[in-house]
């Protein structure tokens, strides 16, 4: 059976696929649950925080949203029996790669797959859909009436991060990067029996002279935005930024700028510095900073709970249309290793899977 782990070269970051050959699986241990994998979705090694996690190791399991049907279960598993199709992600640390026929997989990173929701999208959709709860629900807590502006929109993730803000009553905002972008952005549409349209105003910033706090700011009537989620910030001025941090990106007082009193903005930026005068401006709004790491909620099983919650209303509202991820045409298992490695260089702009 060949399963797909990535390899780091010696001269830095870069990594390098690598399909080996497994004999036999593991004993299936009590609490595990062993699945015959449809599909597995593909999303960036995040090798630094491995690292600062220390556990780091030579190969690397690739593909960590799997979705497939059980084939077998543990002596202590409570919630699912052989032949139920279940989707999840594989935790930081797993030994596993979502990347094979067949997967060990403890029963609690794992839901239950609604039966009208392709493999396909069930394993394209769950990272996401995690990551849109976690910045929409736990960081920024959006309700009716608060605008949201969502850069990079057409992004996979901004894809989800928009639909969930329009079905919880928001009002959004976007970001595009291109004209193509653009265009997707205006064709997207809210679900059947909605009335507000998906997305009040996109801000094409792709010639890179468009000020989006100018835009943000217009849009509602200089009182600011209640919730930014961004897609990576530039913290220095143009001459002084590495080349290889886009130049469309935000620069970080942009982001203060247009934030509205109390408003909340989530980041990824994770080297993210703020000078007295921007923590100053922060203040004087009360307005907060949150990181988008959805990695916590497996670092620590006090979420357990809610953390499987979460997973399965992203199934439901997958099953309801409510969720219509951005993703490619699917890719069979022996392409998988040149779509790693184009998903590690960022250079995917369609949720990347792997169907078996």
């Amino acid at each position: 059976m060949k399963v797909l782990y990535c390899q780091q070269n010696s001269a830095g970051e870069e990594i390098t696929c690598v399909f080996q050959e497994r004999e036999n699986l593991p004993v299936t241990r009590d609490n595990d649950v062993k699945i015959q994998v449809k599909a597995c979705a593909l999303s960036w090694t995040d090798l630094k925080l491995l690292s600062e996690m220390k556990m780091k190791k030579e190969f690397l399991p690739v593909g960590r949203e799997i979705a497939g049907v059980v084939l077998e279960v543990g002596s202590k598993v409570s919630f699912f029996q052989p032949d139920d199709e279940v989707v999840g992600i594989l935790p930081l640390d797993s030994e596993e790669s979502g990347l094979c026929e067949v997967a060990l997989v403890h029963e609690h990173y794992l839901v239950h797959k609604p039966e009208k929701v392709p493999w396909v999208e069930a394993a394209g959709t769950i990272r996401d859909g995690l990551r849109a709860y976690t910045a929409l629900h736990y960081l920024s807590h959006v309700s009716p009436g608060k605008t949201v502006l969502v850069m990079d929109g057409a992004s996979p993730f901004g894809t989800i991060a928009i639909q969930l803000a329009q079905h919880r009553g928001a009002k959004v905002i976007s970001t595009a990067y291109s004209l193509e972008d653009k265009q997707y952005l205006e064709r997207l549409r809210p679900p059947v029996g909605t009335r507000q349209p998906l997305i009040a105003r996109v801000i094409d910033v792709s010639n890179g002279k468009t000020d989006v706090a100018e835009s943000c700011l217009e849009e509602t009537g200089g009182l600011g935005v209640d919730i930014v989620l961004d897609a990576g910030v530039r913290l220095y001025s143009k001459e002084d930024e590495s080349t290889l941090k886009p130049q469309l990106l935000p620069h970080k007082h942009d982001i203060i700028t247009l934030l509205s009193v109390g408003g909340h903005w989530v980041t990824i930026e994770r080297n993210l510095q703020l000078d007295p005068p921007d923590s100053h401006c922060l203040f004087l709004k009360g307005a907060t900073v949150s990181f988008l790491n959805d990695e916590v909620w497996n670092l620590s099983n006090m979420q357990q709970g809610k953390y499987l919650c979460i997973l399965e209303d992203v199934m439901e509202k997958l099953s309801n249309s409510v969720f219509r991820p951005q993703l490619d045409e699917p890719v069979p298992l022996y392409e998988a290793k040149v779509s790693m490695e184009i998903v590690q260089k960022n250079q995917a702009r369609k949720r990347q899977v792997i169907q078996f």
